[in-house]
């Protein structure tokens, strides 16, 4: 994928662009999708002083640079997420091969959510791709090994094509209920990180090198071994 230098990620560290995240999730979540009554639910003040979770946003510059500036995407990533509590969830394995329990002993999780991407955006894959750049970086450097993440089966803007056929998440498990007021079933997936990245790395497909090229070497010897 050519780069794109209308198209910037950056992790949210102030109030400023915590109201670029809440303009985004406002457009999709309440708006679109009604499922949440206040985006500020999703991303309090608060927030901005947690060590455990990480917001990211891009932002899209129209033409020419320089000129106005639109949120046009988010991504929430939870560091070490009570995962027992999803049992409460009542899932319903798909691979009875990989169960959560048995990655949890094993691997260090972040889960990665809230992904949204508004109306106008969502043709342009460079925006996800963005996205999941800006927090691959982020949770590789903080020793993750895995992703965790749910999305709805019915949700006509699904990341789930996105998800298992670019990153190569791994479907695991469906429960009926979770945080949002969806009736839609979720399906929960798991991502082995260093296995996605050798093989978005053997493909040599434009994923990995718009992932990582901007990576120091440290990052890349996390993930070759």
């Amino acid at each position: 994928m050519r780069q794109d230098e209308r198209v910037t990620a950056t992790r949210v560290i102030d109030d400023e662009g915590r109201q670029r995240v809440l303009a985004v999730l406002q457009a999709t979540y309440q708006r679109e999708k009604r499922w949440v009554a206040d985006p500020e639910s999703q991303f309090p003040s608060a927030d901005l002083a947690r060590d455990d979770l990480s917001w990211f946003v891009v932002d899209v510059r129209s033409r020419p640079i320089g000129m106005r500036v639109r949120p046009a995407g988010v991504v929430r990533v939870v560091y070490d997420p009570p995962v027992e509590a999803y049992a409460a969830y009542g899932f319903a394995p798909l691979d009875p091969s990989l169960t959560i329990e048995d990655m949890i002993r094993g691997s260090r999780i972040a889960e990665i959510g809230r992904f949204a991407v508004v109306p106008r955006f969502r043709r342009r894959l460079v925006v996800a791709a963005a996205l999941m750049r800006a927090a691959a970086a982020e949770t590789v450097s903080r020793g993750y090994t895995h992703y965790l993440t749910d999305v709805f089966e019915d949700d006509p803007h699904s990341p789930y094509g996105f998800h298992t056929r670019v990153m190569g998440f791994h479907p695991v498990a469906t429960h009926e209920v979770g945080e949002l007021a969806c009736s839609s079933r979720r399906i929960t997936m798991v991502l082995d990180l260093k296995a996605a990245y050798q093989r978005l790395k053997r493909r040599g497909n434009w994923m990995f090198r718009y992932l990582t090229s901007q990576w120091p070497d440290a990052l890349h010897q996390r993930l070759v071994a």
